[in-house]
């Protein structure tokens, strides 16, 4: 994982900010540079949220720029689509199959765009929800992504568990490991 750029990208109360800091604190454990840059938007009211995640040798800015990112982790179909144009051309799509209907798509103005998938670049499909639902907690599904990304990009499996425990309360290890082994064992 070292010198890697990663967008996570998702709505508001998914856990985007929780999974950066767990990338934060596996960076750190494995004593390398991490910088985090969040961007909260309208995430109280479900709105998009991004945060960008660095990790290096020697890592200066916190900002991923376009076209520039390694990683981009979604925790909704929608997001992924939105911030595609930050990854980079050999870059890899790890999204989360949900839908979540953004405000014009409620009030009628628009539709939910079909075939988001077709337009992802080099993705990589994970239904988060349905697996953080097996694993005991709806909110888990971040947890679950983590496992993914661990499993996708062949990050030690127990290092990245290590950092998601010392990064949430002691109530919700248990829910949060099944949910991170069910996402890493999602992966093919």
């Amino acid at each position: 994982m070292a010198n890697m750029n990663i967008l996570i990208a998702g709505v508001g109360g998914q856990g985007t900010l929780l999974a950066s800091r767990v990338l934060g604190r596996y960076a750190t454990n494995k004593n390398l540079d991490c910088k985090l840059s969040e961007v909260h938007g309208m995430s109280q009211r479900g709105g998009s949220v991004i945060t960008f995640v660095r990790i290096g040798e020697n890592i200066n800015s916190p900002i991923i720029d376009l076209a520039s990112a390694d990683i981009l982790m979604a925790f909704e179909k929608l997001e992924a689509l939105r911030y595609t144009p930050y990854l980079k051309q050999t870059g890899i799509t790890l999204y989360s199959t949900q839908e979540i209907m953004p405000m014009p798509v409620v009030t009628g103005v628009k539709e939910y765009p079909i075939g988001i998938e077709t337009e992802l670049i080099n993705a990589c499909g994970i239904n988060a929800l349905d697996l953080a639902i097996k694993a005991g907690n709806v909110k888990a599904a971040n947890s679950v992504m983590i496992g993914a990304l661990a499993k996708k990009f062949n990050i030690d499996k127990e290092e990245m568990l290590k950092a998601l425990v010392e990064c949430i309360p002691e109530k919700l290890i248990e829910v949060n490991k099944t949910a991170y082994l069910l996402g890493y064992e999602a992966v093919v």
